[in-house]
């Protein structure tokens, strides 16, 4: 996809308004095509030979320094808003500090003193430690020439400011450090975020910043996903939740941040079968979305869309669901490939639950890049997924070939990964499907049936939902059921 596009895809409406009168400013001649370029790149799906469009002839060369053009201009006015956005406040404290420093200069540390009172008011609200840093700085220094500065309670303020500062750095080692651990081999899953936590000293039920929350959330549903047990965050889950709740007054400072730690917890909710608070927040993240002029709304609503389907899926509204994903525009967010790959396997899974495989294998072949591919893009998990899912299709529609060549290829590519990883059961429950296809008869068997339950873990009522689904098509071929049925009868029992 053109970058230039790509880039337009992040701003909004009034972004866009905003851009299109800038260049019309800069503009000297009345035949300069940028304002043109930009509106014929503004669509899901730009037209090609823009070359063409625009001059009325074959014209390389002019376009591409065209492009380039708006290219830099567009960087140029994304960066400039965003200094804009963000520093405002703390360029307004610092503005405040230089000039309390200029009349403690000119001896009128009266007005100074106030000057740097308005200043912390702007920087404690606004966690800008470093800022509140500098601040605590000047007022010790000039304390003797104020009668009612508190000595020890400025030093007071100063120390924990300085904790802040060190909370902060060590919450981008603790997400550092995760980081790396997943990234290796054989990683310690298990603990992994609770020995993070303490050998960085962090705690979610102190004083944590809105920006800190959202990163410890973000990593920990990382793992979440890594090891398909959202159980294991659920405490800590719960904590965020009452964060949340309390800190509601700071969202339009940390709008973003809010959002997506309201998907966090809903998807987090929706993974352990908590439908109701999974819809309940993801009804809370939508309203939000709507905040300030919707300027976050096309962000997140790939998002909101992958939650909301999954969540009509696995509560009995599966022909809803099935609506709402062909009715998704795929070609308006194709810029957000990881949430359209996973729509689209949603699309397939819904499909497949509503027993139309031609359909969903049709859905299926939009995935043509490598598995390699998609690994870096979406992640191994996904992967495995995937394929798994590729071979129930085949087995539904009796591709005897297809079907032999997938599992086999499937134990080549993926076993020496899952071995190490500790996931072979996932190899043990392709060895049942292997099992089923050679003979269908095997199903009958006790021994098939202990087998399989002691694979899946879907009686202690914490194993993951998508597992769930897989079990479900299993032991719906052992009962004679719909897989449909027998997924929620299982999700609804536990």
């Amino acid at each position: 996809m053109n970058s230039i596009s790509l880039i337009i895809a992040t701003l909004t409406p009034q972004d866009k308004k905003d851009f299109l009168l800038t260049l019309k400013r800069r503009n000297k001649r009345s035949d300069t095509k940028n304002v043109a370029l930009f509106k014929l790149l503004d669509t899901p799906d730009p037209a090609g030979n823009l070359d063409l469009v625009l001059y009325g002839k074959r014209s390389k060369n002019a376009y591409h320094a065209l492009c380039k053009r708006l290219h830099d201009t567009l960087i140029d006015f994304v960066a400039t808003k965003k200094i804009e956005e963000e520093s405002s406040k703390e360029m307004t404290a610092l503005k405040l500090i230089l000039a309390s420093r200029t009349f403690f200069q000119h001896h009128q540390a009266t007005i100074a003193f106030k000057t740097l009172a308005k200043a912390e008011l702007i920087a404690k609200k606004n966690s800008l430690f470093t800022t509140l840093n500098e601040i605590y700085q000047i007022q010790l220094t000039h304390y003797h020439l104020s009668d009612s500065l508190d000595f020890k309670e400025t030093l007071k303020k100063l120390k924990k400011n300085k904790g802040n500062i060190l909370h902060k750095e060590n919450l981008n080692l603790f997400y550092a450090a995760i980081q790396e651990e997943l990234n290796g081999k054989n990683p310690q899953l298990s603990d992994i975020i609770e020995r993070n936590l303490l050998l960085y000293n962090i705690s979610i039920t102190k004083h944590v910043s809105y920006p800190s929350l959202f990163k410890i959330l973000q990593i920990s549903n990382q793992v979440a996903y890594v090891t398909r047990n959202y159980y294991d965050i659920l405490d800590f889950i719960e904590q965020a939740r009452k964060k949340i709740d309390i800190s509601e007054r700071v969202q339009k400072q940390h709008l973003y941040d809010h959002i997506q730690i309201l998907y966090y917890l809903s998807n987090t909710y929706f993974r352990i079968k908590k439908f109701k608070k999974s819809a309940d927040t993801l009804q809370s993240m939508h309203n939000n979305m709507r905040l300030q002029q919707q300027k976050y709304y096309p962000v997140f609503y790939c998002q909101y869309s992958l939650l909301e389907n999954l969540l009509l899926i696995y509560t009995g509204h599966l022909e809803q669901a099935i609506d709402k994903l062909y009715q998704f525009n795929f070609k308006k967010f194709k810029n957000q490939e990881v949430h359209i790959h996973d729509l689209k396997l949603t699309l397939v899974v819904a499909l497949f639950l509503h027993e139309n495989f031609k359909e969903a294998l049709k859905v299926y072949t939009d995935f043509y890049h490598s598995d390699n591919w998609y690994s870096k893009k979406v992640g191994f998990i996904w992967v495995i997924k995937k394929n798994l899912l590729e071979i129930l299709i085949f087995i539904e529609l009796d591709y005897i070939n297809l079907v032999e060549s997938r599992l086999k290829s499937f134990r080549k590519k993926h076993s020496a990964h899952l071995i190490e990883h500790d996931e072979k059961r996932i190899l043990d429950f392709v060895t049942l499907i292997g099992a089923y296809y050679s003979n269908k008869e095997a199903i009958t068997s006790e021994a098939f049936a202990k087998e399989l339950d002691h694979i899946l873990k879907v009686e202690s009522g914490e194993e993951d939902i998508f597992a769930i689904s897989f079990y479900a098509w299993l032991k719906a071929k052992i009962t004679s059921k719909k897989t449909y049925d027998t997924c929620l009868e299982y999700i609804n029992k536990v």
